[in-house]
């Protein structure tokens, strides 16, 4: 097995794994609105091309968590990212919404092992004490390349239609292949290879018993959830009932991105100063407080547009920096089932928010206050489950 002497060098790389769910979500958004106009579809109906994604990404990284701890993280990695490429390409010719969300699904099966074994590599890479820091610097590399997405996919509507959006993505990913294979090499040498199959899946339980990983899990996947409720119900909310332009819309969705970028960036530079405890509750509170004033939007249409894009800014903008400090300090407490503990919180993550999606969309009204209502719940919840690590074993 190779030795990568210079693991930092490889942030970029890593990033760009990380990226392929928002990439995969972010990039076509403002097209939601052409789909179901070409295809003769309801809105409700294309949402579900993102909650088809999200389900697909819940599933696989189920899979690839586990079975990278038996089996390595290399080869897993290289099939996952080709399928997606696969499918990319048979989304350019779909030629229905039936046959759109299936694609999705494949693609999602494919790029969940970009997702979540991206994650694992830093853990294998990394120390402990780094490993904060580290997935923090790959969520701003990250949340750079997702600021241009929706940007760059607003135009290209206007030049190309929404196929051209999914060339893009096949071509991302096969770049990102051909890197993969060229610049990481097997990664993992824990002692869970010598275990059987079943026993790599066993970990699972043996995680889901902690309150401890439970509250950090819960912690990051419920703030997720809500932002996924916000990106299928936004394109809506936004351009249909606030009456915004779509390349208006892709602006106000980039300030989020603008928000990660923020907070991520201030808890790379202080997180070992301060630490990871202090600096999730501060991110936790902040998520609940802008989740209670959303749902008081929802609920009273006070401010109109302002105060909505006020709370979002908030609630979303805090979603990397819990996901680095939940994240490693969960892997942390489980280094040698770091494959089946980051496949279990990724996994969560997306399932969550393939739920919150799936609501968002079944409960869509053309008001915000679905959208609102979901943000609102996650982020009380969200804070409720980091008490959940501060109770004593």
């Amino acid at each position: 097995m190779a030795v990568i002497e210079r693991p930092h060098r490889l942030i970029v790389l890593l990033a760009a794994l990380q990226a392929f769910g928002p990439l995969s979500i972010d990039m076509y958004l403002p097209g939601l609105p052409q789909i179901a106009q070409e295809m003769g579809s309801s809105e409700a109906s294309v949402q579900m091309t993102i909650s088809a994604f999200l389900i697909g990404l819940f599933i696989g990284m189920l899979f690839y968590g586990p079975l990278s701890d038996k089996f390595g993280r290399r080869g897993l990695l290289l099939g996952g990212i080709s399928l997606y490429t696969l499918a990319s390409l048979g989304c350019v010719f779909a030629t229905s919404i039936e046959h759109l969300v299936a694609l999705r699904f494949a693609q999602a099966l494919g790029g969940a092992a970009a997702s979540v074994l991206g994650r694992t590599i830093v853990r294998d890479l990394f120390p402990v004490e780094e490993s904060a820091r580290v997935l923090s610097l790959m969520h701003l590399v990250t949340m750079i390349a997702t600021l241009m997405a929706p940007l760059f996919g607003g135009y290209m509507l206007l030049l190309s239609g929404w196929r051209a959006l999914f060339i893009v993505l096949m071509i991302f990913a096969a770049t990102t292949l051909l890197f993969v294979a060229w610049k990481i090499p097997e990664t993992h040498r824990g002692e869970s290879r010598n275990s059987s199959v079943l026993a790599v899946f066993a970990a699972y339980f043996r995680i889901a018993r902690h309150h401890h990983a439970i509250g950090y899990i819960l912690c990051m996947s419920l703030t997720f959830a809500g932002m996924f409720a916000f990106i299928t119900a936004s394109p809506f909310v936004y351009i249909n009932y606030f009456g915004i332009e779509p390349t208006h819309y892709a602006w106000l969705f980039s300030l989020n991105i603008g928000g990660v970028i923020l907070f991520v960036t201030l808890n790379a530079r202080f997180v070992k100063r301060v630490g990871t405890q202090p600096l999730l509750l501060a991110g936790a509170s902040l998520a609940a407080g802008s989740g209670v004033l959303l749902l008081l939007c929802g609920l009273t249409s006070v401010g109109g547009l302002v105060p909505v894009v006020v709370g979002v800014f908030g609630f979303v903008g805090v979603t990397g920096l819990l996901g680095a400090n939940c994240m490693a300090s969960l892997l942390a407490r489980y280094p040698q089932q770091a494959g089946a503990a980051a496949g279990l919180a990724v996994s969560a993550q997306f399932g969550l928010g393939a739920l919150a999606s799936s609501l968002a969309g079944s409960l869509h009204d053309g008001t915000p206050l679905p959208m609102t209502l979901i943000m609102g719940v996650c982020g009380v919840g969200s804070l409720a489950a980091l008490m959940l690590t501060r109770q004593r074993n």
